[in-house]
């Protein structure tokens, strides 16, 4: 058996840790202590805080079994986007109007997790959040990096200290005696990755040791001192590094020793660069999160740089340890700069008097590919822009701080429309990936801001803000929406009215205004036709379609759907593809009653909300699948495979409906195989979920993707209240099953009465289910008894009618004439295939079972595919379970 091993998002080192064994151990014992639920590590720039952070929850990795996620805060200067940093980190998502932080605490309160928050010292003021996070979550622990305590009940201090150096004498210090200091250790480690054949000798040695000593252990001083080994030999470097503390010390008393050391040596580096070397690490300083070499290139270079200079600058600082290569991204490496570094190239960026510009050309390049990538997301290549803006967002943000900050004159009025122009670029962005909350505060700030503004580009950022007000279902969107209609109305601009009027549609179905929504969206969609934006026009048909099928016109609903998916189709648009796919799936299983097409379109669904990344779709897509292949195929054992997966899915994401639905697919298995015992336990752990859900207006984004890409209001076949009805009307069926057949006729009756005071029919797939179970309940029960206990639970509520289910969930064992048969052992398999079957239930291999039956591990393979076709699974485990279930292992 592998050991299990906890996720995390911790970065990788690439060069391993020296001499820090000993605070290693200190920092995992303390993380280990169930009462130790907060550890700062502290300790000037450049000490290795986080090295020591990121190895230390390495160690503990098995400790934490939910997972370590590593946080970096360094790109954040507003307090408020703390909370949402660590939300994004988590993939958390904004949903609605449920507060995040509230979101954040439901994803982490039953979870045993590490998190690493990196660089605090600039975010004191909000050390009381982490504290307020750590009490709601009784399991979650936090590893913080901080040049300052934070002063917070709770907390346990490790200071960090530098790294031990070698005590000199009057003798001659040996290589050996050297490396054992750890400082000395470093800078030969540093030294030798610029000039391999470097080697510690007795000619080099007393000078080595006292720039080790010189810098205090301080290993990124040390890093950067080795760095220039290749051009200054140990006793020049050792001289030049004298100087320059010498001359800077006097300038900077108002600093801790540590502190003058780090800036000292940074100041050295600095002024030994070459003129144009300088002008590009200062100017690198305006990013922030790290950026592309076609970033640097576009923002840091001079007039008149021929192609490839900047390469060329990145790469001399890249040998000088000055700047760093991250992640790649995809065929271009990511450059990043240490945190101290940033510090001290920002300074000497705004004494340069460049700071200005510099911020500019800054905010123009990102401006100018936000735009790009807005006319990007309605085509194939999404997927990739969306990445592209989730690496770039901390940058982003930056430009639009830079594009809110005062300023005079034309300068202030060209800042308010880069403001603008990026908030409205960005609208797909922010609704697609949940940063709902941030994008709204932002625009409302910009408005505010340039009342005075372009009509054009007031009335897109005020169609932006509701959108996201829509997303959100907060009834303010249909003000704005109407507010930019009155404008892109004077301006005669055919898409701004469109997208105006497609808002105010949904607006009026929350209001139940059908024919008025109808009515705006048809025109909406005329507009963009006439435009032809098939992007637009594709989402105002699903739209549109959606409306249809929940007011029962199911063959206009389809042909709104297949057209949306022929545009999407021509645009090459993964995601409006991936949910035309998922919405015909439910249309032709749940109101058309085409199995087969169904099952079908919602695998294929399932297939490209997976090559999207979007876990919400993936869940919704199999979830439904499993409902196909149960009550539409008989299937069992792949419906189990599917909703387990759905369910897992759905736990990721902390989507209570989603795991309470996932939950009843998996009931219903259980019920049919006549496990009716862990079925009732399945029933209460459901309606438990179900009664603290995620009310209909704060629900996840798995929810916004099962009702399309905009909430319609009206009647809904998976809505919470009907799911919930469906899973009392299942603990119905069980109970019955276990020979309490006057509590299910209870059951059943509560369930009718809310159904008609809800008006939530049944849906029409469970109809056949629910009417045989009652019937077989009257089999049990004297006619008159049922009658009355039937008459009792409509009187009730459900609360009542459900009262004693925990109680009576762990019940004894159902009398073995209670159980239903087990389903019938699969009769199509070849006698070859179910001795592949068999040997795969042992857990071998294809290598072993190919051995074992003396064919080619390609004829296996061909068996699997049979197999997994014949018992409707898609993978080894899901098939071993199968020949379990069945015992022919």
């Amino acid at each position: 058996m592998h050991e299990m091993r906890s996720q995390h998002t911790l970065p990788t080192p690439l060069t391993p840790l020296v001499g820090r064994e000993q605070e290693i151990a200190t920092i995992c014992t303390l993380l280990r202590r169930p009462e130790v639920r907060l550890v700062t590590l502290t300790g000037t720039g450049g000490i290795g805080k986080t090295r020591l952070a990121v190895h230390a929850a390495r160690e503990v990795l098995a400790d934490f079994p939910d997972g370590v996620y590593f946080v970096s805060l360094a790109p954040l200067s507003d307090l408020t986007l703390i909370m949402p940093t660590i939300a994004q980190a988590l993939d958390v998502k904004e949903s609605g109007a449920r507060p995040l932080l509230d979101l954040l605490i439901a994803d982490l309160r039953d979870k045993h997790l590490l998190l690493c928050l990196d660089n605090f010292e600039h975010l004191l003021p909000a050390a009381p959040q982490l504290t307020g996070l750590l009490s709601a979550c009784p399991h979650l622990t936090m590893l913080v990096t901080s040049r300052a305590v934070l002063h917070v009940q709770g907390e346990h201090l490790f200071p960090v200290p530098p790294l031990a150096v070698p005590a000199l004498t009057r003798r001659p210090p040996t290589a050996e005696t050297l490396l054992s200091s750890a400082a000395v250790a470093l800078f030969l480690q540093r030294a030798q990755a610029v000039q391999p054949t470097f080697q510690i000798t007795s000619t080099n040695a007393r000078p080595i040791a006292e720039v080790c000593i010189r810098l205090e252990g301080l290993p990124l001083a040390i890093e950067l001192a080795a760095a220039r080994i290749s051009l200054f030999p140990p006793k020049a470097l050792l001289a030049r590094l004298s100087q320059r503390l010498n001359l800077l010390t006097s300038e900077t008393r108002d600093v801790p020793a540590r502190q003058q050391t780090l800036r000292n040596t940074l100041a050295w580096s600095y002024h030994l660069l070459a003129e144009e070397e300088q002008l590009l690490f200062r100017r690198l300083a305006i990013f922030v999160g790290g950026c592309t070499l076609q970033a640097v290139e576009a923002v840091c270079g001079a007039p008149g740089d021929g192609a490839g200079k900047g390469v060329d600058g990145v790469a001399k600082l890249l040998e000088k340890s000055l700047r760093q290569q991250t992640e790649p991204e995809g065929e271009e490496p990511r450059l990043g700069m240490l945190e101290t570094i940033w510090e001290f190239a920002l300074e000497v960026l705004s004494a340069s008097g460049e700071l200005e510009t510099t911020q500019q050309a800054h905010a123009t390049y990102y401006l100018r590919l936000s735009e790009q990538a807005e006319a990007e997301l309605e085509g194939p290549r999404q997927v990739g822009w969306l990445e592209w803006l989730e690496r770039e967002y901390d940058n982003l943000r930056a430009a639009l701080r830079w594009g809110l900050s005062e300023a005079e004159g034309l300068e202030g009025e060209h800042r308010k429309e880069v403001a603008l122009r990026l908030g409205g670029a960005l609208r797909e962005f922010w609704t697609m990936h949940g940063h709902l909350s941030e994008g709204r505060t932002f625009l409302e700030q910009a408005l505010a801001a340039s009342t005075q503004a372009a009509p054009d580009l007031r009335a897109k950022a005020l169609s932006v803000a509701a959108h996201l007000a829509l997303y959100q279902f907060d009834p303010g969107a249909e003000a704005r929406a109407r507010e930019a209609l009155a404008l892109y109305q004077q301006l005669a601009d055919q898409a701004g009215i469109a997208s105006c009027l497609h808002v105010l549609g949904i607006c009026a179905t929350w209001r139940g205004a059908y024919d008025q929504a109808r009515a705006l969206l048809e025109e909406s969609a005329a507009l963009y036709r006439a435009r032809g934006n098939g992007y637009r026009l594709g989402w105002s048909l699903v739209l549109q379609g959606v409306m249809d099928q929940a007011q029962g016109e199911h063959a206009r609903a389809r042909a709104h759907y297949e057209e949306a998916l022929a545009l999407f189709k021509g645009l090459g648009s993964v995601e409006g593809i991936a949910m035309m796919h998922f919405r015909l799936g439910l249309l032709l299983f749940y109101c058309q009653g085409d199995t087969l097409s169904a099952r079908s379109s919602l695998e294929e669904a399932s297939r490209l909300f997976r090559e999207e990344g979007n876990t919400a779709g993936v869940a919704v897509s199999l979830l439904r699948s499993a409902e196909v292949a149960l009550l539409g195929q008989g299937k069992l054992a792949a419906a189990d495979v599917l909703a387990e997966e759905a369910l897992d899915c759905f736990r990721g994401l902390s989507y209570k409906g989603g795991v309470a639905e996932a939950l009843f697919v998996l009931a219903r298995v259980q019920t049919r195989q006549g496990d009716y015992s862990a079925a009732r336990n399945r029933y209460a752990e459901i309606l438990t979920l179900a009664r603290e859900g995620d009310d209909t207006r704060q629900i996840s984004v798995a929810y916004r993707v099962e009702q399309s890409r905009d909430r319609i209001g009206g009647p809904s076949e998976h809505d919470e209240q009907g799911n919930i009805l469906l899973y009392v009307e299942g603990l119905a069926q069980v109970v019955a099953a276990q020979g309490e057949g006057a509590w299910a006729a209870r059951l059943w009756g509560a369930a009718e009465a809310r159904r008609e005071a809800i008006h939530a029919p049944r849906p029409a797939v469970f109809r056949t289910e629910y009417e045989h179970a009652i019937a077989a309940a009257r089999t049990q029960v004297e006619e008159k008894s049922f009658t009355v206990a039937w008459a009792e639970g409509r009187a009730m509520t459900l609360e009542q009618a459900l009262a004693g289910l925990q109680e009576t969930s762990l019940s004894e064992p159902v009398p073995e004439a209670l159980h239903a048969p087990r389903p019938p052992a699969p009769t199509d398999l070849t006698a070859r295939e179910m001795e592949v079957l068999r040997l795969l239930a042992r857990g071998l291999s294809n290598a072993p079972i190919a051995e074992e039956l003396v064919v080619s591990q390609l004829t296996v393979k061909a068996h699997l595919r049979s197999i997994y076709s014949k018992l409707g699974v898609t993978s080894r485990s899901a098939a071993t379970r199968y020949a379990l279930e069945y015992r022919l292992s």
